[in-house]
């Protein structure tokens, strides 16, 4: 009985599953560790800059990054929306749709990439001055910018392939892509800016080449024949199905474009505030927060083809266990990376910023007033995602709308009126608590139409 009961256990876990606590994590933890490693690797990218290159160069990758990753969730749109359809056709039984509908998003993404890579190329220097940047700063992120930009496409595909390898029930071949990705960034690192002193080329470079093996190992996975459930064939255009897709996962695209919208905003107020001292400190949190909220986000996108899936299947019973089971996990989590980021703070900001005393005492300082934050960002995570797996874009939407381009971006403007930098710390806290409150209102009032 114990040899059956092991062999059973060591079974793939597929999406028509029933979920309990153990099986819900097995499934999901591949995702979360994707998610971490890939947040790893981009803080050590910016602890080399930072120590190895220098305080401006530093602020600098804070200062572009927000751009980047804007162009670069046009992947995760299709990924995030276009995965629910594909999840969702998967649980009707049309899997050769599913396949088709897989096809065309990761075509048009690839093309769209490629436009955008060579559009935002040209006008580069003219958008980062609208943004603010100018000296050094600015010459340091067009640097950057101008060696990361031809990757656009492999970036927009790594982020896709991040949702539909899990849509794909092929989580672990997600989490050895990012080991593979994030190992070579980190050595490239080294290599790079320590060994060769290529300075901020050589993190852009390094950078860089990590993005393209991201995206380009899952592409030859899935244009050759494999075992999972996906695979690239042959497609044909289907305007309605992209409009969904994209509808679909505009709250994806949305918390993505305004997060980085929201940090260029974050970055001008404190160049107005601090000066270069806040950008930095800033950076320094954000890369600290990309690992604490990559649990968060790996855990939604795991669990989203499922709940997707079992939602196109009509297994009212395994959707409401799903909800009610991931609701309890995001409460443990939160509470414990609140925990976590008071108590190791100091340390975290002296990894980047130890050399700079005066830059330290404002990050530790800044840090331990964000750090409110995990309290409420898993559950708008969560339910931002939990919409999208039930094909409902519009409310999703709205949900990332609120939580960025209307709380975060007011509370940012207003708070450091009366509380000052303070003020600017403490904006993602309030932000992320009435996103919370109004979740919970649309998860409470929609559980009648989805059933769950």
């Amino acid at each position: 009985m114990n040899i059956t009961s092991n062999k059973t256990k060591r079974q793939p876990i597929q999406l028509s599953d029933h979920f309990d606590y153990p099986r819900l994590l097995r499934f999901t933890l591949p995702c979360i560790i994707m998610m971490i490693f890939n947040s790893i690797y981009s803080v050590v990218d910016g602890y080399f800059v930072s120590n190895y290159v220098g305080k401006t160069p530093f602020a600098a990758v804070n200062f572009i990054m927000p751009l980047i990753t804007i162009l670069g969730s046009v992947g995760f749109m299709f990924g995030a929306g276009g995965g629910a359809l594909v999840a969702r056709s998967l649980g009707e039984g049309k899997k050769e749709r599913a396949r088709r509908l897989f096809s065309l998003f990761v075509y048009v993404t690839a093309i769209s990439g490629t436009i955008i890579a060579v559009l935002v190329f040209i006008f580069l220097e003219p958008i980062l001055q609208m943004m603010g940047a100018e000296g050094q700063l600015l010459q340091d992120a067009l640097l950057y910018g101008r060696i990361l930009l031809p990757i656009l496409p492999f970036y927009m595909l790594q982020f896709e392939f991040n949702s539909f390898l899990v849509t794909a029930e092929k989580p672990k071949l997600g989490l050895i892509v990012a080991l593979i990705a994030g190992v070579l960034n980190m050595t490239l690192d080294a290599l790079f800016m320590v060994v060769f002193k290529w300075g901020l080329a050589g993190a852009a470079v390094a950078t860089g080449i990590s993005q393209m093996i991201g995206g380009l190992i899952p592409l030859i996975y899935f244009l050759r024949p494999n075992s999972s459930l996906l695979q690239l064939g042959p497609t044909h255009f289907n305007g309605p199905a992209l409009l969904r897709a994209c509808t679909n996962g505009s709250s994806e695209l949305m918390s993505n474009i305004a997060l980085s919208l929201v940090s260029m905003l974050y970055n001008r107020q404190l160049l107005n505030y601090v000066g270069e001292n806040g950008v930095a400190a800033y950076g320094v949190i954000m890369y600290v927060s990309f690992v604490f909220l990559a649990i968060f986000i790996g855990y939604s996108n795991g669990i989203a083809p499922v709940t997707g899936y079992h939602f196109g299947a009509g297994n009212h019973a395994e959707l409401r266990s799903l909800l009610h089971k991931s609701l309890k996990l995001t409460a443990v989590l939160s509470m414990t990376m609140l925990i976590l980021a008071q108590l190791f703070g100091g340390l975290f900001a002296k990894i980047f910023v130890g050399y700079d005393p005066e830059l330290l005492a404002l990050t530790v300082h800044a840090f331990r007033i964000y750090a409110f934050v995990y309290l409420f960002a898993g559950f708008a995570t969560y339910s931002s995602s939990f919409f999208t797996a039930l094909s409902d874009g519009l409310t999703s939407a709205l949900i990332a709308f609120l939580r960025s381009l209307v709380f975060e971006i007011s509370m940012v403007l207003i708070l450091p009126i009366y509380l000052k930098v303070d003020g600017i710390w403490l904006s993602a806290v309030l932000a992320d608590m009435f996103t919370v409150i109004v979740a919970f209102a649309f998860i409470i009032g929609k559980r009648k139409r989805y059933h769950y």
